[in-house]
């Protein structure tokens, strides 16, 4: 008799603000939170906190944690902030935008003293994408002051 490898678990989030468990909802349902088609999502009613899953996961797996208004805003902002870099830095030196995104998220770690692995726009809670934006902020005044006067 062949035994197979244990299959794991599915993912169940729980909500970090009230303790609930999420619930997987699919556009169309009543309690989804967008007008237009965004994906399945894990999504805590009470809170309204919800993460989408990978685009391609048959298990459903969250992207990170579930991010209630003020971290969608915080998140957004982040992502606002250091997109730009991005695209500048892959066209400067001749890389992929994912390879200029993964460098920011380092140099972000390293500014925030925080671990590589959890410095992604799906891990970070609203302090931490704060104080990123205001890393990013700080490092394009900086920027600006030594530019060459004309």
């Amino acid at each position: 008799m062949r035994v197979a490898r244990p299959v794991k678990p599915l993912p169940q989030p729980h909500c970090e603000y009230c303790g609930a468990p999420a619930v997987l909802v699919r556009v169309g349902g009543l309690s989804y939170p967008y007008r237009e088609d965004r994906g399945t999502l894990w999504l805590c009613e009470p809170c309204q906190a919800w993460i989408g899953i990978y685009s391609r996961s048959t298990r459903n797996v969250p992207l990170g944690r579930l991010a209630n208004a003020e971290l969608r805003e915080w998140k957004a902002k982040l992502h606002a902030a250091l997109e730009p870099m991005a695209v500048i830095k892959a066209r400067r030196d001749g890389i992929s935008i994912f390879e200029a995104r993964a460098k920011g998220y380092r140099w972000l770690a390293s500014a925030l003293q925080i671990d590589e692995k959890a410095c992604t726009i799906h891990h970070l809670d609203a302090d931490q994408c704060r104080a990123a934006v205001g890393v990013i902020e700080q490092f394009e005044r900086s920027r600006l002051d030594r530019a060459p006067s004309e």
